[in-house]
């Protein structure tokens, strides 16, 4: 079964040795992460960020007891688990097979993880173009056909953006 734990992001590790040595190392930890590069002081910056926060997925056969779960609330590193989720595992399953599914080869959620909407704005979070509001107007495979400034672009579909 999937719990899904909040932990002290100072203590990550200690959390996860902590989990593992309690449960004799029978679970499975899942953190997505992205990883993007930006500008900072003239300096590409490479810059990794956990998509739940301080929060993180840990599978165990084991999580299924209540009684298991009510000795680990104590684990090093932990601040609580989640409540509930023994009536959401399908779609815990799901958000974790479309996170693995759109990894790169180094285990980075990709940008084709975020679904993009046409003729809706979004503002680009890396690059050059940082910062820069645009419209999408045609999704091809791996580029995107957008409206800024007047101007209709051709990108790649690797920049990170957000809806506004």
């Amino acid at each position: 079964m999937w719990v899904i734990a909040k932990y002290d992001k100072n203590k990550v590790n200690l959390f996860i040795d902590s989990l593992k040595k309690e449960l004799n190392d029978d679970i499975a930890i899942y953190n997505p992460v992205i990883k993007f590069e930006h500008y900072y002081k003239k300096k590409v910056v490479e810059k990794k960020i956990n998509i739940l926060g301080d929060y993180i997925f840990c599978f165990g056969k084991k999580f299924a007891d209540n009684s298991i779960l009510n000795n680990l609330k104590y684990t090093k590193g932990l601040k609580y688990f989640l409540n509930g989720v023994q009536e959401s595992q399908i779609e815990i399953e799901d958000f974790i097979r479309k996170c693995r599914n759109s990894e790169d080869e180094n285990g980075f959620i990709s940008s084709n993880f975020f679904e993009i909407e046409l003729n809706k704005k979004y503002k680009f979070k890396n690059g050059l173009l940082l910062n820069s509001i645009f419209q999408v107007l045609e999704i091809q495979k791996q580029r995107l056909k957008i409206l800024m400034g007047g101007k209709i672009l051709s990108v790649k579909k690797g920049f990170f953006f957000s809806h506004i």
